[in-house]
């Protein structure tokens, strides 16, 4: 179960909203979504979270890039949300190896195999083997630790947020009454 909301800031003070993810697809399509909401190119944030496992924060102030926060970077990326959040940038990999690689699997067949040769299995994996697999999605908090400094909330405070982490932004931020509005 997910749940998503939007915070828009004005000039007026911040704007809450639940909004659907439905049709977003790409770390673009959520940070056009958030643009669509700002008021005066002003900050926007989106969050976003998967009961109880994980959530992230985008943050996106008029034209620049957008700026990530996720809770834990293993939960995230076996949830399809979470893994439009998880840029190549944030995890250290080169933008579109695993296109890359995918497109050439689809091209030869690496397996090794002849055409009607049953396959080979691999030997079974170490524990260690992640620890040394450059496309392993490190377990805990990734991204952007002081996202939400200039807003109220320090990286420390960040770091340990755990159940209701939305409710504790929006108070940081001074949101927390127009949240209850949306929830």
């Amino acid at each position: 179960m997910y749940f998503a909301a939007l915070l828009a800031r004005t000039e007026d003070g911040w704007e809450a909203s639940d909004t659907e993810l439905d049709d977003v697809e790409t770390l673009s399509d959520l940070t056009d979504l958030a643009r669509e909401a700002s008021v005066d190119e002003d900050t926007v944030l989106v969050y976003i979270e998967q009961e109880d496992a994980w959530f992230g924060v985008v943050r996106v102030d008029g034209e620049e890039d957008p700026r990530i926060y996720v809770s834990d970077a293993s939960a995230a990326a076996r949830s399809s949300y979470g893994e439009i959040l998880l840029t190549d940038e944030m995890l250290g990999r080169e933008p579109g190896a695993e296109d890359e690689i995918a497109a050439l699997e689809e091209l030869v067949d690496l397996d090794g195999t002849e055409d009607g040769e049953p396959q080979r299995t691999a030997p079974a994996a170490d524990a260690d083997d992640d620890a040394h697999d450059p496309d392993a999605v490190p377990a805990g908090p990734i991204g952007e630790l002081g996202v939400l400094a200039d807003l109220g909330m320090s990286e420390k405070e960040l770091l340990t947020l755990q159940t209701d982490a939305l409710a504790e932004i929006a108070e940081a931020v001074g949101a927390a009454e127009v949240l209850e509005s949306v929830r």
